[in-house]
């Protein structure tokens, strides 16, 4: 199979100049079909193969956050204490008097139907004018429960500080609270935040750099020199020699077409290629709040030795009574007494034989019987002695 070079169509026959202005230039969406089952005939599927739209992002089409402020009304004596929250006192001044609403200087409120919220949400790349987005509204003051309550119009902004949406609608609260008089109070999940489906419209558009440049760039989700590698000559077996160039362990960098149209059927094709990502470092991952523990591929331990014991110190408390003489002057006081017990395991130490195998591993460390707290003293023990052959993250 001939493969065409953009960078070389100087030297090229009439007919490639042609096969390439075809591919290039009005290259239509049924034909890049055809052309991509046709290639996937001829290139043999790779085991552990991935698509390229699952192994990395495009540079400029990314995902924007927004937020804004607003106020949710109709709860049901649930809302702020406005003692304790001016800012929500304000925002209803404001509101009322922006909806023509005049209220006396010094006049108070007891808003407990009103609570102020923030409202966030994610504006998707390529989202136009008029286009839904799903947005959270959570409390900011003392708020009991969002439930019931409805969102008035907000503005959601960006980090540029402009607005590009607006929020509205009624809220859905998954959580619920009940208190009794004596003070005594059940909550189930968190009743003071709640969702809005298709809250929120969007009036202003993201500009992309998605048709801008003469190039596209793949950004991959995990830095890989091997992967890098491998996508750029994927790509390239596929259009040709030098349209695909790795320029780091991320980013690839591929020639694209100018025309928007012609860019949306090229990166079609683009994002369905196969690819087999490079294997990831040896790494055992701990977290040290949860005590959970993961061993990755390729981790191997040298052989070394190891004792797994603890030391256990118990201290109990008695409190006893001195009383004084039967003629004395004096008083009975409580008289602390401890008792101080310390008891050590008795355990051997244990070789740890060199593993080059996961399954090995997890035998070795069971062979040892510590506890996942104990485990992690154990690893970072051997990684500090040379035998653990891995990169040790506490997260």
């Amino acid at each position: 199979m001939k493969y065409f070079n953009h960078n070389s169509r100087e030297n090229s026959s009439p007919e490639e100049r042609k096969a390439f202005s075809v591919l290039f230039g009005v290259l239509t969406p049924s034909l890049l079909l055809v052309l991509s089952v046709f290639v996937s005939q001829l290139i043999p599927s790779k085991a552990y193969a991935e698509r390229l739209k699952d192994i990395a992002s495009i540079a400029g089409v990314r995902d924007n956050p927004v937020i804004g402020y607003g106020l949710v009304v109709g709860l049901d004596g649930t809302g702020d204490q406005t003692t304790q929250t001016p800012f929500t006192t304000q925002a209803f001044r404001t509101m009322l008097k922006q909806l023509g609403v005049s209220i006396p200087e010094g006049a108070t409120f007891q808003l407990k139907n009103v609570a102020a919220v923030t409202i966030h949400a994610t504006l998707p790349p390529f989202a136009k004018q008029g286009d839904k987005l799903d947005i959270t509204v959570a409390s900011v003051g003392n708020a009991k429960s969002l439930r019931g309550g409805s969102l008035l119009l907000s503005q959601l902004k960006g980090a540029d500080g402009l607005v590009y949406a607006v929020a509205q609608g009624e809220m859905l609260v998954g959580g619920f609270g009940a208190e009794g008089r004596d003070g005594s109070s059940v909550t189930v999940n968190i009743p003071s935040s709640g969702r809005i489906p298709n809250g929120a419209i969007v009036e202003r558009e993201v500009v992309s750099g998605f048709s801008q440049g003469s190039h596209l760039t793949f950004n991959l989700k995990r830095a890989d020199f091997t992967t890098a590698r491998r996508v750029a000559e994927s790509i390239n077996e596929l259009l040709g020699p030098n349209v695909a160039r790795a320029s780091d362990a991320s980013s690839i960098h591929v020639t694209a077409p100018m025309d928007a149209n012609q860019r949306v059927s090229y990166m079609s094709l683009l994002e369905n290629v196969e690819v087999t990502q490079g294997e990831a470092p040896a790494r055992v991952v701990i977290n040290s709040r949860t005590g959970t523990i993961v061993v990755g591929e390729h981790v191997t331990v040298r052989p070394g030795a190891v004792t797994h014991g603890s030391l256990t110190v118990s201290i109990t408390e008695q409190k006893q009574v001195s009383q004084p003489n039967q003629f004395g002057q004096g008083e009975s006081v409580v008289v602390p007494q401890s008792d101080l017990e310390i008891t050590q395991e008795n355990n051997r130490m244990f070789a740890f034989e060199g593993s080059t195998t996961l399954d090995e591993i997890i035998r070795a460390v069971n062979q040892v019987g510590a506890a996942p707290g104990d485990l992690m003293a154990i690893l970072e023990a051997l990684k500090q002695s040379g035998a653990l052959q891995a990169d040790l993250i506490v997260i």
